[in-house]
């Protein structure tokens, strides 16, 4: 490996103990982590188009408190409309480095980042 510094982008939230976990590992391996909190600074519109084209739908995290909470009607709305209303919803950590766009803070993404499993 290079000793170049590797740098991603990771969107989240800065209260989620997964974000928070993901941030304090990759930066522990070297990387330098630019964190958007998507509550604080919101995704716009082609944003949210495109972490969906990236990811389809599994951005959308249907396990979380949020959905959860959803009536039927709110569930079936527009996905990219659902991220913008309510940024909690999204399937978190999302990665952006370099080429590669990874979701979530699984083993598999940790291997691609060369953190320890």
């Amino acid at each position: 490996m290079s000793d170049a510094p590797r740098t991603l982008r990771m969107l989240g939230l800065a209260h989620c103990s997964t974000c928070q976990k993901a941030q304090a590992a990759l930066e522990a391996e070297g990387w330098t982590v630019e964190f958007r909190d998507v509550k604080d600074a919101p995704l716009s519109a082609d944003e949210r188009r495109a972490l969906l084209a990236d990811f389809g739908d599994r951005a959308v995290n249907r396990a979380s408190l949020t959905w959860r909470a959803m009536s039927d009607d709110e569930r079936a709305g527009d996905p990219v409309a659902m991220l913008g209303d309510r940024p909690s919803v999204m399937k978190r950590p999302a990665i952006i480095a370099g080429d590669q766009r990874l979701l979530g803070w699984t083993a598999n993404v940790k291997r691609a980042l060369g953190v320890p499993v």
